[in-house]
């Protein structure tokens, strides 16, 4: 089966390179999307183990359409039976860019209608009507230049949701993208165990408990449901036996030295029940501190952080002046590595330094600078 990933922008070579580590070795990148061919087994795998993947899709097909007319065969002329029951609960998710089919609402409409009469056509019901009280089926389409691609979506939720994030805390940042970024960094605990990660801007917890999900090898979907698992369509058992393997990788009791601050102790406070949740809270040290005031003996850390954003949080010109207060901390770490995501314009100017790297991102629907500063290398003794 063909099988889409999307990502979010900028995630795709991170998101491409988790799929090479899980033993997939063909995933083309195009129009945010990864492409991938799989079978049921790959779809739960998918599902488990992707950290900065969006969703996993079946596609169906692909198919020209400039019309109604032409949308409404090309969805008849799909076997809908060999995935929907005469009860399943079908929605509709479309979008559409560079087409004359522009109406999204009246275009998933007329989707919908050809997949009912394909199935009352098709399905030995002997009824015209369907309840829609079975399992939740979200069939997407998606319209770029006049060319139709159709999935379904085995996911359900997003991959972001691992459940463990449940209170709600000022502008939060989203765990795949989480995920993408301290994937983006050097921060490699399978390599060096002991190597220092630290988030002074810690909000609700999800970089340090990303990090230590990472470093301890814990599937982020691992405990929760997908919807493809209740499709009469999909085999059984195939989930567990992608949770079993999950399970059989993870790596507890690691010497991990992971640092979580904020100057918020209600911030603090859920950090640490977001991270008890996730089942890391013994493995992250949180203390409730103003970040300008963070320090380490300890070299070749790794600080990752999404600090506050004026357009969200404060006024501007705090964070103008909190960040080149911020600059001055970072530069007293000269062998550490830091990388700041934030939306605050001329952020360089303000930190005092320029970037070694930068890449762009969205976070929160702001665009967002993602800002490498990279420190000493470690000094490599001579054999």
């Amino acid at each position: 089966m063909k099988l889409l990933v999307p990502v979010a922008a900028g995630l795709e070579q991170i998101t491409k390179r988790q799929l090479l580590l899980l033993g997939y070795d063909k995933a083309p990148a195009e129009n945010g999307r990864l492409t991938l061919d799989g079978t049921w087994q790959d779809i739960a795998r998918l599902n488990v183990f992707l950290r900065s993947g969006e969703r996993v899709l079946l596609c169906l097909a692909t198919f020209p359409a400039k019309t109604f007319d032409e949308l409404y065969d090309g969805f008849y002329s799909l076997p809908w039976e060999d995935y929907l029951t005469a009860d399943s609960q079908i929605l509709m998710d479309g979008k559409c860019a560079q087409s004359a089919l522009g109406a999204i609402k009246a275009s998933g409409g007329v989707a919908k209608k050809a997949i009912i009469r394909r199935l009352a056509d098709k399905l030995p019901i002997g009824k015209k009507t369907f309840s829609e009280t079975g399992a939740r089926t979200i069939v997407g389409f998606s319209v770029f230049k006049d060319e139709v691609t159709v999935t379904l979506d085995t996911s359900g939720a997003g991959l972001h949701k691992r459940g463990y994030r449940s209170l709600s805390y000022s502008a939060p940042l989203k765990e795949t993208l989480a995920a993408g970024l301290i994937d983006s960094t050097f921060y490699n605990p399978d390599r060096d165990v002991e190597k220092p990660f630290a988030d002074p801007f810690c909000g609700s917890g999800t970089l340090p408990i990303e990090a230590a999900m990472k470093a301890l090898h814990i599937a982020p979907g691992l405990h929760r449901e997908f919807d493809f698992t209740a499709w009469a369509c999909a085999p059984s058992g195939v989930l567990a036996r992608a949770k079993e393997e999950a399970k059989d990788l993870e790596k507890r009791n690691l010497p991990l030295q992971i640092f979580a601050s904020d100057v918020s102790e209600k911030a603090v406070s859920i950090a640490k029940y977001h991270a008890e949740r996730a089942g890391v809270d013994k493995y992250i040290r949180f203390s409730v501190q103003d970040a300008r005031k963070f320090r380490s003996e300890q070299k070749y850390g790794v600080l990752v952080s999404n600090p506050p954003y004026g357009e969200r949080l404060s006024d501007e010109n705090e964070v103008r002046k909190l960040m080149s207060e911020f600059g001055k901390t970072f530069r007293a770490l000269p062998d550490w590595n830091a990388y700041i995501l934030t939306s605050l314009p001329e952020f360089e100017r303000y930190f005092g330094k320029r970037a070694d790297k930068k890449k762009k991102f969205s976070n929160a629907n702001l665009a967002c600078g993602f800002y490498s500063y990279f420190g000493k290398a470690p000094k490599t003794e001579n054999p």
